[in-house]
């Protein structure tokens, strides 16, 4: 069944070529397509499809990767290489424990693009997942806030204080570009809101449920009257045990 949807992909893609003038020649330097003009076979049917749409294929070797888009109507394949500041397979078995971040850099180009991703490991699938702090904000938090874990939280602000001085300190430097950063610096300042809301909101559970109720030991009427109540609940007990003695 996979076999006969691949081909059938493969089929589709095969006349797409055809009559849409794809860039066969980097595609098959890139390994993306085969002398035969069909996709390589690390590529599923969705990837393809999607690649065609417009979606970005990533290429990852341990610190390096690469980013192929089609680009002006599919005519035009846009190639950009980064590197990561972190060894992948490092970070993929770190996260099985703690969520790791890493920065990713674009190697070549007048304007330096900088992401700051997460990698999170998922127990169901058993793989490590990648988050972008600005693309996958609100999901990352709310993925983050799930583990209830006092340090990772602390911790995911601190990259995002991070990432927000980096952001200006980009603005800075690329005024003509100041409109797109001020829109991520507004992201990532709104999921700073959420995490210090978070916090607080764990502070006071934690304090609810754990926290006993201390009394200032200077506060001498309440001590005299938990000591008057204490002698008056004797005095009947005392009481009570004379008059059961009377009527025995």
């Amino acid at each position: 069944m996979k076999r006969q949807k691949l081909l059938t992909a493969n089929d589709k893609i095969f006349t797409i070529m055809q009559n849409h003038n794809l860039p066969t020649s980097e595609l098959k330097n890139f390994g993306i397509i085969n002398d035969d003009l069909t996709f390589s076979k690390k590529l599923s049917p969705d990837n393809i499809e999607k690649f065609l749409q417009g979606y970005t294929i990533v290429a990852d070797n341990d610190r390096r990767r690469a980013t192929f888009q089609l680009t002006e109507q599919n005519t035009k394949l846009k190639v950009i290489y980064l590197e990561r500041d972190k060894s992948l397979s490092g970070m993929i078995e770190n996260s099985k424990n703690k969520v790791q971040y890493a920065d990713i850099k674009e190697l070549l180009g007048d304007y330096p693009l900088i992401e700051r991703k997460a990698l999170i490991f998922d127990s169901e699938t058993e793989k490590a997942v990648e988050y972008d702090l600005i693309k996958n904000a609100r999901e990352l938090t709310a993925i983050i806030a799930e583990k209830n874990d006092s340090e990772e939280l602390r911790k995911y602000k601190a990259e995002l204080l991070r990432l927000k001085n980096s952001l200006q300190d980009k603005a800075d430097s690329f005024p003509e570009k100041a409109n797109d950063i001020f829109n991520d610096i507004n992201i990532v300042s709104r999921e700073i809101d959420s995490v210090n809301t978070i916090s607080v909101d764990q502070k006071q559970t934690s304090q609810m449920v754990d926290s006993p109720l201390y009394l200032d030991l200077n506060h001498q009427d309440i001590l005299d009257a938990a000591d008057k109540n204490t002698t008056e609940s004797e005095k009947e007990d005392e009481e009570r045990e004379r008059e059961t003695r009377f009527r025995r």
